[in-house]
């Protein structure tokens, strides 16, 4: 990793953590709207360094969940936030040949996936480990967490995506 790359993924693990920790009250709930989720769809641009940020971001902050296994929530968790960024740089980073950029929105559609997809595999790997854990309905937890990833990374991430991305290009 060049120092560049390290640096960046240490300010999302840092951001990551900070977030979730400062905002534990959302955090740990059955509807979980963590707003450190709305860094997962930022792996599209910033790709590695946010993969790895916001997986140890979660490793850190999960050691406090209030969960019966700690354990169980960080090794999970973490490998949800894992596959949730890589998914969504990879989708998010697809483009369409022979598109007219118009008002740069070319690639909108693919990150907007990209977030989307990052949502599902986290609701569906968190929302199983913790049924299973909690021995509470598999559905309620799906839902539960479902609702709170699409707040984080959809309604949240995607315009903080979009804002960063026509930052950057400028």
């Amino acid at each position: 990793m060049k120092v560049k790359d390290l640096a960046l993924a240490t300010i999302f693990t840092a951001l990551y953590a900070v977030l979730v920790i400062a905002l534990a009250g959302i955090s740990f709930e059955l509807v979980q709207v963590r707003i450190a989720d709305a860094l997962i769809p930022l792996s599209i641009i910033f790709g590695w360094p946010a993969v790895i940020g916001v997986t140890l971001g979660c490793v850190i902050s999960n050691v406090l969940s209030p969960l019966p296994s700690v354990l169980i929530d960080i090794t999970f968790g973490a490998i949800a936030n894992f596959f949730a960024s890589l998914v969504a740089w990879r989708i998010g980073s697809w483009k369409r040949r022979n598109t007219v950029d118009v008002n740069g929105l070319k690639g909108a559609v693919s990150r907007f996936l990209g977030c989307l997809s990052a949502a599902l595999i986290v609701t569906f790997v968190v929302g199983t480990y913790l049924a299973v854990i909690t021995e509470m309905e598999l559905w309620v937890w799906w839902l539960g967490i479902g609702v709170g990833s699409l707040i984080s990374m959809c309604g949240i991430g995607y315009p903080l995506l979009e804002i960063l991305k026509r930052i950057r290009l400028n």
